[in-house]
């Protein structure tokens, strides 16, 4: 072998080394992308909602909003997406809001006015927390756990260790290795992950009605990730609506996704 080969190889194998190293550091602010709030923010919507905050074992804060409505149909517990905070989450939960139903949103620790080390076991734990707080006021057979994007994870995990109404879960992942092996194919990424967030694995445990919406051009989670979760043999029924030519952010404009929320809420 000569010189300038090895020193080529040398070169591959230090850039390779280089941007592992680099991913496994850099994950966190890869997944995560909070928008952090003051404390002292007040949020501004129409109707009536509670701003609440609770503390968790570990000292973390986590900052929520209830919006309430006379004579609910039942309370939908939301799990956002990696960015944004509630003062934008808060307009998206609207639609639920005009459908007569009771909303809870909260932000994940270091979004918004939320505090806390992030965590796996953390993340999870925190969600089965806001499932425990409404459960205070309402039945399971009124709980309906909606997740949207990475708040898909953790509302699959409420929905597997509880007994709510229904779940229902826009754009979700098989699990973030699934996500991280497709961006990063030439990497052991299940070996650098922190954050593994198998979705999958608990969605086989969910035992009530499960419904799965996916938009076929998403370039955030690809929607074979959705195919796969279909696949799965749940003990609750499990319905999957496919959006032609939808993308990561515009479901909601489909008359499919309208419709199909008001046959179910």
């Amino acid at each position: 072998m000569n010189r300038r080969l090895k020193k080529i190889i040398i070169v591959i194998v230090s850039l390779y080394v280089l941007i592992g190293v680099a991913l496994y550091f850099l994950q966190t602010k890869m997944i995560f992308m909070p928008e952090p709030l003051p404390q002292d923010y007040s949020y501004s919507f129409s109707g009536d909602f509670e701003e609440i905050n609770l503390k968790t074992v570990d000292g973390a804060v986590l900052n929520a909003l209830h919006f309430k409505v006379e004579n609910p149909k039942g309370v939908i517990l939301y799990f956002h997406g990696n960015a944004g905070e509630l003062s934008r989450w808060g307009i998206v939960v609207q639609k639920f809001v005009e459908m007569d139903y009771d909303v809870l949103v909260m932000d994940f620790r270091g979004y918004g006015k939320s505090t806390g080390a992030l965590s796996q076991k953390a993340l999870y734990n925190d969600a089965q927390l806001f499932y425990n707080l409404l459960q205070k006021n309402y039945s399971e057979n009124e709980i309906v756990v909606y997740g949207r994007s990475l708040g898909t994870t953790f509302a699959t995990y409420v929905a597997a260790n509880n007994h709510p109404k229904q779940l229902i879960l826009e754009a979700p992942f098989y699990s973030l290795d699934e996500v991280a092996s497709e961006r990063f194919p030439i990497y052991p990424v299940s070996w650098v992950l922190k954050y593994h967030f198998p979705t999958y694995k608990y969605l086989k445990e969910v035992s009530c009605p499960i419904l799965i919406l996916h938009g076929t051009n998403d370039n955030v989670v690809n929607y074979k990730n959705s195919e796969k979760l279909s696949k799965i043999r749940t003990k609750g029924n499990l319905t999957f609506i496919t959006f032609p030519n939808g993308n990561h952010h515009d479901l909601v404009n489909y008359k499919l996704y309208k419709s199909t929320l008001d046959s179910i809420l």
